[in-house]
């Protein structure tokens, strides 16, 4: 070890657990180095969701003049893999293979399908646009192909990885380490919307092929090196005999459980109503605001330095003993101030309001995420605690899809019924399409208070004793 790496190994070492949050996540069976190098995968995750619901969808419709519809409808696509990550981590669960590896095989596969639909992307997305050779129809197959693969990828990795980490693991760090991988998953989005609003600075075509492209190799690397010498070969655990229980049973079991229904239509309402706007908000910035490509790409990273800044306030309120059911309250109730802002920042011109109302959304958003899986972790703490989770996510992202296409059609109906005169001339700015899913998404976060406001009762009630912990080691002051 040269001069320089010993007494940053020294330095790090006087630096006490309190300063460094994810400390407590290693473990002798998993350091921390092999940790941040398996939650390289988030960061792949969180790059495409930058493309995917960030960046292209502002470029679609500006620059390449494609309906809102068309483009709500592509990138809502890659969301329907979303109900089947339970059933993905199921299988990876019970996976039977000669080679002994559970995890692997659907990390690797998930990676090869990101890897061909960014691969092929920037090119049906010319197509589309009626600039490139061939029929538009060509491009609409294309680009619809390219974003169900990048979908179906993100979807296995993600839900593989996870279960991966989960495997690793000790049951007392398991959390921890969960929690760091969610972290990641933001700072990957943070970075990348950085990366790419300096890339596309100077908009043009070919450099827009460059980034996704080398966004497609990017995620190769960083998923091969995540997964390199993680998970030990055990064909124990995947032989050709091994008894696989039927996921219909246990999910039939799970469902039966007191509030878990009520649980998952709060989940997905409140999820509906933070996303509804993720394919609009950028195009809002660019048509309303007049915001260049680069300004509205960095909207996408204000929601993860919001989203992440809930987490922390979150991972202190849970281990304090908050009830999460009243976090995720609390999450709803930012949303309700969040949107006016964005509403109030077109009718003004005010960019700085309108930014503001961004972070606020993807705080009351991020809150609202963590505590409801925080929940999901707690609804049970047996063998099908992967299951929970799972369920959680796939109501969460399948609601996220259906929302995102239904912002981006009801922008476009209410655009071409102002524009025909039917609604008069008070609702003819174009602000006015895209005010009305914003008061859509306001009506959403209050019937989500509706749905989640037994649930906190019940929970006051029937939890006397301080929460389980969240996982996340406390941050610092």
């Amino acid at each position: 070890m040269n001069p320089v790496s010993a007494a940053l190994v020294k330095g790090l070492t006087r630096i006490g657990p309190r300063w460094l949050p994810f400390a407590d996540a290693a473990s002798p069976e998993l350091p921390l180095g092999r940790i941040l190098r398996l939650s390289l995968f988030q960061i792949a995750v969180g790059m495409a969701t930058v493309l995917l619901v960030g960046t292209l969808n502002r470029v679609m419709i500006v620059e390449l003049n494609v309906s809102a519809t068309l483009v709500a409808a592509m990138v809502c696509l890659p969301f329907l893999f979303a109900p089947l990550r339970a059933l993905i981590g199921h299988r990876s669960d019970t996976h039977r293979s000669v080679l002994g590896w559970r995890r692997v095989p659907y990390i690797w596969f998930g990676s090869l399908l990101q890897f061909g639909g960014l691969a092929i992307m920037p090119f049906a997305l010319l197509v589309l646009s009626g600039d490139g050779v061939g029929p538009v129809l060509y491009g609409q197959i294309g680009a619809a192909l390219a974003f169900l693969l990048v979908g179906a990828g993100l979807h296995t990795t993600q839900t593989a990885g996870l279960a991966l980490a989960t495997d690793l693991a000790t049951p007392a760090t398991r959390a921890r380490v969960v929690a760091l991988l969610y972290v990641t998953l933001l700072l990957g989005m943070v970075a990348s919307g950085l990366v790419f609003a300096w890339l596309l600075a100077d908009f043009s075509p070919l450099r827009l092929i460059q980034v996704v492209q080398g966004a497609a190799v990017v995620t190769m690397v960083l998923n091969v090196v995540a997964l390199w010498k993680q998970e030990a070969r055990n064909p124990a655990l995947t032989r050709a005999d091994r008894e696989r229980p039927a996921f219909a049973t246990i999910l039939r079991c799970f469902v039966a459980r007191p509030g878990a229904t009520r649980f998952l239509v709060a989940v997905a309402l409140g999820t509906a109503a933070f996303n509804m706007q993720d394919v609009i908000l950028e195009p809002y910035g660019a048509q309303v605001l007049k915001l260049s490509v680069s300004g509205t790409t960095m909207l996408t990273a204000l929601l993860a330095l919001g989203s992440l800044a809930a987490f922390a306030l979150a991972a202190r309120a849970l281990n304090a003993g908050v009830d999460p059911h009243r976090l995720a309250a609390l999450g709803l109730v930012f949303g309700l101030v969040a949107f006016p802002c964005v509403i109030f920042a077109g009718t003004i011109e005010a960019p700085g309001l309108f930014r503001f109302g961004t972070v606020l959304i993807g705080f009351g958003g991020g809150l609202f995420s963590v505590s409801t899986l925080t929940i999901a972790m707690e609804l049970d703490d047996g063998p099908q605690t992967g299951l929970a989770v799972g369920i959680w996510g796939a109501a969460q992202a399948t609601a996220a899809g259906l929302a995102i296409a239904l912002g981006g059609a009801i922008r476009d109906g209410f655009s071409a019924l102002a524009s025909s005169g039917a609604l008069g001339p008070g609702l003819s700015d174009p602000a006015a399409a895209y005010n009305a899913v914003y008061h859509i998404e306001v009506a959403l976060l209050f019937a989500t208070l509706v749905a989640i406001g037994p649930l906190v009762r019940s929970a006051s009630v029937a939890r006397p004793l301080p929460p389980t912990r969240f996982g996340l080691a406390e941050f610092p002051g």
